[in-house]
């Protein structure tokens, strides 16, 4: 059983997302739905909520209220608690120097920003996760591995392909899982062990750690960090500091783990869903929780639904081929859909085809539209991908592969 009391969580959910682009426009990263019914926040808060962990502190900064009521103080994960549970984390400004004000710079960044309430909480330890990657794993016996250790800290990483390598952090290890050093996207990654984006701390070490750095990189600096403290992401200074001052191993995460934070991962974490290799949903002990609202059962009027899954609610009369639609989705007669992710409400006229498109929130596309064409590889990627902000209507025409369509949009 995790130790409760003698560890905060710190769920890092306030990144802008740029790299998702229009689907980033005016909601946050992890609020991006993923597999129908959930978002991409339920991983890391469900996961958290079953190992048992007392204090969960979720950080937001970037389009909070696209985020705000669907984490309900934490009420869906049970952690709305009269003592400790939720807590919800903003930009402050007025409570220390200017590199620890307002918005972060990076996830290395944001816990500098946080150190003073961090060290006033009095944890001992430190369990910190970003919260766009889909998994599900039992935290507790990685952390009480980490506390009786006394090591300063712990990562946990996943294999992935090489390729896929070079976007993430590469974690090098020695005898018995110690990190000796890392690869920040490596253009030619020395292997395909990434780090996962889940952390546990010694807070004393963490702290430490930050201060020294922030001192450092404020001498070298001098007056042009304007706000930054120059920390930026975990893997360029943080890590590497840690690495040299302490013992820091690697475990590995058990299961599928996939990071979702460009267009061709979001559709490849989907495909993978669809072809049965993601194992999330698969421990009824721990169920991943989600905080949609209620829907009415889907229905096929005569439609063809072939390899994909459909939320309640939607409408089907068409045909839906290896696709993932969201709640409300309605696919009219004559229309086909495949290779896609629909998000919730959008609309698919008659005669419209749609292939290899995320399409967002509240979208129609018209009579005739044709919207992307196949893809030139096997493994999903950004450019083989349209993509249809929030709120856009698609006319009669053709949208080609790599189209990008900013909310709102009318065509």
């Amino acid at each position: 059983m995790a130790r409760r009391g003698e560890v905060l969580c710190v769920v890092q959910a306030g990144g802008q997302g740029s790299r998702m682009d229009v689907l980033t426009r005016e909601r946050a990263k992890p609020a991006l739905p993923y597999g129908g019914v959930h978002r991409l926040v339920d991983f890391t808060l469900s996961s958290l909520a079953h190992s048992d962990f007392a204090d969960v502190w979720v950080s937001v900064q970037y389009q909070v209220a696209s985020i705000d009521d669907y984490l309900s103080g934490g009420r869906p994960w049970s952690l709305d608690r009269n003592r400790g549970g939720f807590r919800r984390v903003v930009p402050q400004t007025g409570t220390g120097p200017a590199t620890e004000e307002g918005f972060a710079h990076g996830n290395a960044d944001l816990l500098l920003r946080m150190r003073a309430d961090l060290e006033s909480f009095g944890a001992p330890h430190v369990l910190v996760s970003s919260a766009d990657h889909v998994f599900s794993m039992d935290l507790a016996p990685i952390v009480d591995e980490h506390v009786e250790s006394g090591r300063v800290a712990t990562v946990l990483t996943s294999e992935v392909t090489k390729k896929e390598a070079s976007d993430n952090v590469v974690v090098l290890t020695g005898r018995g899982g110690r990190v000796t050093g890392v690869e920040v996207k490596p253009s030619r990654p020395s292997s395909g062990t990434v780090a996962t984006e889940i952390f546990v701390y010694r807070t004393d070490a963490l702290i430490g750690a930050l201060d020294a750095l922030r001192a450092e990189l404020d001498d070298e600096a001098g007056e042009d960090l304007e706000g930054d403290s120059g920390l930026g992401d975990f893997g360029e200074h943080l890590l590497p500091r840690l690495i040299s001052s302490g013992d820091v191993r690697a475990v590995p995460l058990t299961g599928y783990w996939r990071d979702l934070g460009q267009p061709g991962q979001y559709l490849q974490g989907h495909r993978d869903l669809l072809a049965g290799k993601v194992d999330v949903f698969d421990h009824p002990g721990r169920p991943v929780i989600s905080h949609w609202p209620d829907r009415p059962a889907a229905r096929v009027r005569g439609g063809t639904v072939v390899d994909s899954l459909v939320s309640p609610g939607c409408d089907i009369a068409g045909e839906v081929v290896n696709s993932v639609l969201g709640p409300g989705v309605v696919v009219e007669k004559g229309a086909r859909v495949e290779d896609c992710v629909l998000f919730e409400d959008v609309v698919v006229e008659r005669g419209a085809e749609l292939r290899t498109a995320i399409v967002d929130e509240h979208s129609r596309v018209g009579r005739g539209a044709v919207v992307g064409e196949a893809p030139t590889a096997r493994i999903a990627r950004d450019e083989d991908l349209v993509l249809v902000g929030m709120g856009s209507t698609l006319g009669r025409g053709r949208l080609p592969a790599g189209s990008r369509l900013e909310p709102g949009t009318t065509t």
